[in-house]
């Protein structure tokens, strides 16, 4: 599955109607994930759900508005969320196993294969249920042309601070036959450098939240003065110079998000494209951040994203890559192999025993290369469990974001 998004133009009415259709698709969610709730001891399954959206849909006529198949999908969500922490449990992970929550803020509203229909110059798109969307504008440079409409097995509206926006998903073969570079690399991942290699070159760390974070701060506060507890206290609605400020607050950070999600991509690309094995660190992101002193800059690195795109990347041009255990790639020496201890700010690894001299990033990017050359017959171990973090794309997580969503350079 790939997603390709595009902008969407319409008037005022129909933003409107898109935020029903989101709320709406929220509260079958939240009724789905109560319905299971209340019925374990009858073994709620994802059939259920499904079944049970009908029932939500006779008994409330603003939830009958919705299509049919979009109504599914908030079902399908929910359920996602409840198999996850069987999963969990079943696999008796450490600490909490991620017991389903109900939705307060949903973003995005996604129909399947009715309900919706691109014009034949596949221009615009039109929403045919009750809530009174209509045809919209796509603007972007992506061209849906070159796909058949039967490809086309989701399509999803989402609402971010800069806008609205369409995304589809497409059913299509990702594989592209490239030529062998004989060339492998191993990289480590690092707050000083974003990424070095085993041959020495290093990558240096753009920083992007940390360049903005001054103008994020300023914004927060223009937004914190306009805020009025009374009327909270009172269950009044905000100002509009709040809201206002809000927005502009959400679009800052909106393009820190994007100059960060693009950064990583460019060079996961570029590392696939020069290499036929890529080894990398299968670093804790979720256990690192809770650091207090890094978590932060860790979080600014986007460790997790560089990561995605890497696996799916090697997945399109039938690269490898190995995600190696990072235990001690720092600490031992890649020349005689013996444990150098040093702290985390010490930068150069000096080994007492061979004289080896090297920059520390440098050093655990060759043990890393080492751990991934002796372990490329697990390749099928990824990131995020069973499936690569790019597979997971066929039922959208409800914050409207896609891991999958190519650059049309790329």
């Amino acid at each position: 599955m790939i997603i390709y998004e595009f902008k969407i133009k319409g008037k005022d009415k129909q933003y409107r109607a898109i935020d029903d259709a989101i709320r709406t698709s929220q509260f079958i969610q939240n009724k789905a994930l109560r319905y299971w709730m209340d019925n374990k001891a009858n073994k709620v399954d994802k059939y259920a759900l499904n079944k049970y959206c009908a029932v939500l849909a006779s008994e409330f006529p603003f939830a009958d508005e919705l299509n049919s198949m979009a109504r599914q999908s908030a079902a399908e969500r929910a359920w996602s969320a409840i198999a996850r922490f069987y999963h969990n449990c079943k696999k008796k992970v450490k600490g909490k196993k991620g017991y389903p929550k109900f939705k307060k803020h949903c973003r995005s509203v996604e129909y399947k294969t009715s309900g919706w229909a691109l014009s034949t110059n596949r221009k615009t798109v039109t929403f045919r249920d009750k809530k009174g969307i209509g045809t919209l504008k796509l603007k972007g440079t992506y061209d849906l042309n070159y796909y058949d409409i039967k490809q086309i097995k989701r399509v999803r509206l989402v609402r971010r601070a800069d806008g609205y926006y369409a995304q589809f998903a497409i059913d299509v073969d990702l594989k592209i036959e490239t030529q062998p570079t004989n060339q492998v690399v191993g990289i480590d991942l690092g707050l000083k450098y974003f990424i070095a290699d085993n041959k020495g070159n290093v990558e240096q760390s753009p920083l992007f939240y940390r360049k903005s974070e001054k103008q994020l701060n300023r914004a927060n506060r223009k937004k914190s003065k306009k805020y009025d507890p009374k009327k909270k206290k009172a269950k009044q609605p905000q100002s509009t110079n709040y809201h206002k400020a809000k927005n502009r607050y959400a679009r800052k950070h909106l393009r820190v998000s994007r100059q960060r999600k693009e950064y990583c991509k460019r060079v996961a690309y570029s590392v696939i494209q020069s290499n036929d094995l890529v080894a990398y660190e299968d670093l804790n992101v979720k256990g690192l951040v809770r650091n207090r002193h890094l978590a932060k800059s860790i979080s600014d690195a986007g460790w997790s994203t560089f990561r995605s795109w890497l696996e799916y990347f090697g997945h399109k041009y039938g690269k490898v890559t190995v995600a190696a255990p990072p235990h001690n790639t720092s600490q031992n020496c890649s020349n005689c192999g013996n444990k150098v201890k040093k702290s985390l700010s010490t930068r150069t690894h000096v080994c007492p025993h061979c004289g080896y001299v090297a920059d520390r990033d440098v050093n655990a990017a060759i043990n890393i290369l080492k751990l991934g050359l002796s372990t490329v017959g697990h390749t099928g171990t990824y990131a995020w469990g069973d499936l690569p973090s790019w597979a997971i794309g066929v039922n959208l997580s409800s914050n409207g974001e896609s891991t999958n969503q190519e650059s049309p350079t790329l």
